[in-house]
Order: structure tokens, then sequence, then C-alpha cells
């Protein structure tokens, strides 16, 4: 262990005219500071990435939507679907879009399994 000098502070209960040095010791039943082993995960994306890609990902669902036959479209879920990909999606910051394309894109399977049974 490193070495370091005592204090020479008058009030210090060391300070004397001759220097003392001070042994420092390990403390008992201390971990050592984790050492991350793994390598970092990827950089995170910046915010015009992320957007780029959400903006894609709803145009995608999108598409999808609007490739369902006339069945789907006069079921009421279509139109909740498309409220999602639309109003819902633009009035959310965009922490919460990724959960409503989510959820759209749950609603567009549940339609796809519904005009594929009719």
């Amino acid at each position: 262990m490193p070495e370091l000098q005592a204090p020479t502070g008058s009030r210090s209960p060391l300070a004397k005219p001759a220097l003392r040095l001070l042994k420092l010791i390990a403390v008992p039943n201390r971990r050592p500071a984790p050492v991350s082993e793994k390598p970092s995960a990827r950089p995170r994306a910046g915010f015009r990435e992320r957007y780029n890609e959400i903006e894609a990902y709803r145009a995608a669902l999108v598409a999808r939507l609007t490739s369902l036959g006339e069945a789907a479209q006069r079921h009421p879920g279509y139109k909740r679907a498309f409220t999602l990909l639309n109003a819902t999606f633009r009035r959310s910051k965009l922490a919460q879009r990724l959960a409503i394309l989510n959820a759209a894109a749950w609603l567009i399977d549940v339609l796809e399994k519904l005009t594929s049974i009719t």
C-alpha cells in the first residue's frame, strides 16, 4: 500500500516536529470495483437515426394495413389501427412511438388473421 505523509496542521494529533508516515491498509471484506468484462454495446443511435427507423417502421405498417382486403376495412379495428398509426403516433413523444407502433402491429396481425379465416 502507498504511504502518505501525516498531516502537519497545528490541530492534528500527529503534528509533531518530526514527520511521520501513515501506512494505508486494505479494508477487509471489501470487494474490488467491478470491471466490465463484456464489450460495450453498440453506441446509442442519435435522435435522427431513431426517428428515421421509427418512421420507416410506421410506413411499413401503413402499407400492410392498406393492403388488407375489403372485409378487413369494414372491421372497427381497421379504423383504430389507422388512428394509432396517424393521430396517436403524431401526438406522442419519440420514446412512446415504438410502443404505439407495436400496438398497431398487433392489431394489424389480428385483422390479418380475421380476414384469412373468412
